[in-house]
Order: C-alpha cells, then structure tokens, then sequence
C-alpha cells in the first residue's frame, strides 16, 4: 500500500533520456565530443538545409536492442521514425525526428530496491530520437545564444508506467536505470554533461480516485534536484488543492537555488506536436538474426549476476543486489571474496566501511586506495583471529589514507594491532580483573547483566584492546559459572 501525504496518494512517472555512446551523431556523421566550441560539431544535415538527407547511424540501433534484451522487453522488427513538430529556437528544423506509434523497444521491467524492500517499475516504451540545440543565457549581455552542437545527438528516451509513489521510489529507479545503461555500455551515464536526464510526471489524488492532473518537471540531471523537486511539486500540488485551486497539466522547471518549481508552458498533448511518418527515413527493420547477435555479445546482466552471486556466494538478495550496482563494483567484490573465501564478511565491509569512505570522498569504487587483495587480507585477518572488527578499521583507515602500501600483516605488527594470542597470559589478567573487581561479579551473580559488560571493559582494557573479545566473553562466562 502507497503511503499517503496529507491524504493524498502520490503518483510519479518518468522519462528518462540517454545520450547514446556513439562517436557520430544518430542522422549524421557529426561527431558528439563534448565540450567543443559552440556550434562546431553542427552539420548541414543536422539543421536539415535544402538536399540533406538523414541516414540512421547502426550503433544507436545496436544500443536500443541491447536495452531492450537487458530490461526484458520486445524489440521490434519493424519500428517507424516520426517527426514532431513544433517551434523553439534551438531546434533549427521546426521538428524533431523521433519515434511515435512504433517505438524500437516495447514493455520491459527495472528492477530495484528501496531500502531494503524490493520495487518493480514496468516500462511503457523506449525510442530512439535526436537531441536538439541547446540556448545560451548567460554572458550574452540579456541576449541568448544557441549552440547547435547537441542538434542530432542520439538518444534514447525510456518512458516509465505512472508505478512509482513517493521520491525516493522514483530516485531509486532512476538510480538502477542510469547504472543498467552504464553497465551495458550504452551511456557514459554523465548527468553533469546531460549526458543521463529525467522528466519527471508528478500528479496526486485521493486513494482509490481516478489520476490526478499531472504536470512534467523537466531536464533534471542530478538525483538529488530529482528528489526536491518531486518533493516540492507534491506539496504544491497539494496546497493548490487543499485551497480550493485545481492543477492545470504543465510543463514546469525546477530551480535548485530556491527549491522551487514553476511553470513554464502549458503541457501539450501529442496531437499538438502533429506527428507523421518521416518521409526522408525508411521504417527501421531488425531482422531476428541481429538481435541474436547483440544477444550473444552482450555482457552478463546485472540481475544474472545478482542471482549468480546468490547462488555461489550465499548472499542474501539485497547484499547481491547491491555488489552487483555497477560493473566494478561487482568486480571488486568477486575478486576480494574469491582472494579470502569470506563472501559475506567482504560483501559486510564492501555495504559498510568502504561504502561510507566512497561517498565521504564522492568517488566510485574504482578510485578506492584499498584495492580488493587489500581489503581481502583484512577480511582473513578477522577471520583467523589475528585482529578484531576494532583493530580491522584502524587498519583499513591507516591503508585508505596511506600514500605507500605496505603489507598488511607488517602493518598489523608495527602497529600493535594484533589480538592477544596467548591463552595462559589472558586467562591470568582475567583473574586479576575478577579478583579486583568483586562488586561486578557480585552484581552479575545476582543477575545484573551490565556487570557482565563491565567487566568484559576492564580485561580489554587490561590487555589495551589487543584481547579477541569473543574469547575474554568465554573466558568470563566460564570463570563466573
């Protein structure tokens, strides 16, 4: 069940836009580099002068089946390109070429956690398009510029069904979206580039009521403008209801200086956009033996590995889940878990310790100074009693900030890090702590459990941190009956 806001049930949709990793443009031999001076990577075709025709670049169509095969959707062998109609200055044609009734990629899946609770959002459609120009504001003395440069970069728009029902629902699927493209090699997944970017459909309504009036928040490229702005939009949504207003369908942009959202331009519907065939592009046939082949080249899908990981590792769902959140993630994992033989202590550090220190510096795993034999030798060392979880950090922390890398067990040795190994010696201080503490061992006999505790505190600190804990609990349990 949805949980409801004031009353209200939320529902949110997305469309979601993904610059293909093409090094041409998708109807012409443009390149798509990033960066380049304005309007330099802008050629006749993409502003459709007089004799240009469009010719469909075979590496977006490749990418467009190899999401499709991902999310479990149908490709289809026959699909239409279509022009949509409609004026704004960065779009020099009057129109731009997408695809409407026939889509490339039909139906399909995301599957996602939220929390720890599991989500599945179904995908209405994915298609393929070409980008448009893009308007200058700033620096132009009150005067917009346009660069043309993005005109006619690929892209593929994937359309959501209204499933999800709260900000953080719709975070997190936009989250697994953007890592199944990169993992597929289709999208390069910068948002600052824009590069990955959702439109977000927001609309509310009573439980059980028809939809609500939706209104499309555009062009967010970060998961956390996504989030305010969803968040901003419920609660103005509601407000305007609550006063009595009613909510018109409109496109609005978010502004993240204020957290705020406005309008922008009544919605359109797409009879407004006059969509026809493209008389200049033929209808897009895949044959079955194409779609073979990507199938055979593609790498092993994230959810594959989810249930491999499962399955050969023992992890629970959510752990495999979240070893699997990029390519090298996954590879991190395995190949410290392969190194120890500990695959639940790794996947604990890799959802803990290492997880805090990568978003502490924002940098993915390929960046951690731990490599995966590093953090794997630490596992072991817990494992075979030779440091505990206390001395395990201390030791990761020396290792993260280390400009050189020594071996680990030198650094257990110079650091005084290792666990008390000598039974006798430990049996002796726990004697004298017993022996020096007779008011706790009264009060534990007489079934205070925080004297237990207290005393487990003095012989650690008797043995300055270097007793295997477990051990000093045996120890006490057996010595107090």
């Amino acid at each position: 069940m949805s949980k409801l806001i004031r009353g209200y049930e939320v529902v949110i949709g997305l469309e979601t836009h993904a610059q293909l990793s093409t090094q041409s443009k998708i109807f012409s031999g443009s390149p798509t580099r990033f960066g380049a001076a304005a309007n330099t990577q802008a050629s006749a075709v993409d502003l459709a002068l007089p004799g240009t025709l469009p010719v469909l670049n075979r590496g977006a169509v490749e990418r467009a089946i190899r999401f499709g095969l991902a999310v479990g959707a149908t490709v289809a062998k026959h699909s239409i390109f279509a022009r949509k109609n409609y004026f704004y200055p960065d779009l020099p044609k009057g129109y731009q070429i997408s695809q409407y009734e026939t889509p490339v990629v039909q139906g399909g899946t995301i599957e996602f956690f939220v929390g720890d609770t599991p989500h599945k959002v179904t995908l209405t459609r994915a298609h393929l398009e070409e980008d448009a120009g893009k308007s200058l504001h700033e620096d132009y003395a009150g005067q917009t510029g346009i660069d043309l440069n993005r005109a006619g970069t690929p892209l593929l728009e994937i359309v959501s069904e209204p499933d999800m029902r709260s900000s953080a629902e719709a975070v997190a699927y936009a989250k697994a979206l953007h890592a199944l493209v990169v993992w597929l090699g289709i999208c390069d997944g910068n948002m600052q580039e824009g590069s990955f970017r959702c439109d977000a459909n927001v609309s509310v309504r009573k439980p059980g009521a028809p939809f609500g009036t939706r209104r499309e928040i555009k062009n967010l490229n970060s998961f956390k403008f996504l989030q305010q702005a969803i968040d901003y939009e419920i609660q103005w949504q509601i407000d305007l209801i609550e006063d009595g207003g009613t909510v018109q369908q409109a496109t609005v942009l978010f502004n993240p200086d204020n957290g705020e959202t406005r309008a922008m331009r009544s919605k359109e519907d797409a009879h407004d956009y006059r969509y026809f065939p493209d008389p200049d592009l033929p209808p897009l046939v895949i044959p079955q033996a194409w779609i073979e082949h990507v199938r055979a080249e593609m790498p092993e899908s994230a959810r594959v590995m989810t249930e491999r990981f499962q399955n050969d590792y023992g992890l629970p769902a959510y752990d495999a889940a979240m070893m699997t959140q990029s390519k090298a993630f996954a590879a991190y994992f395995e190949s410290a878990a392969k190194a120890c033989g500990q695959p639940k202590l790794v996947a604990n550090w890799l959802m803990g310790e290492v997880s805090r220190r990568l978003n502490a510096a924002d940098v993915g795993i390929e960046a951690s100074p731990v490599s995966p034999e590093e953090l794997a030798k630490i596992v072991s060392r817990i494992d075979d009693g030779t440091i505990h979880n206390k001395g395990a950090k201390q030791l990761f922390d020396s290792i993260w900030s280390a400009d050189v890398h020594d071996d680990i067990d030198s650094i257990i040795e110079s650091s005084g890090l290792k666990q008390m190994s000598d039974s006798g010696e430990l049996d002796r201080i726990v004697d004298e702590v017993l022996a020096a503490n007779p008011k706790s061992v009264e009060e534990y006999r007489a079934g205070k459990d925080k004297a237990f505790n207290a005393l487990v505190g003095q012989a650690m600190k008797a043995t300055k941190g270097k007793a295997n804990p477990a051990q000093v609990h045996e120890l006490l349990k057996k010595k107090l009956g």
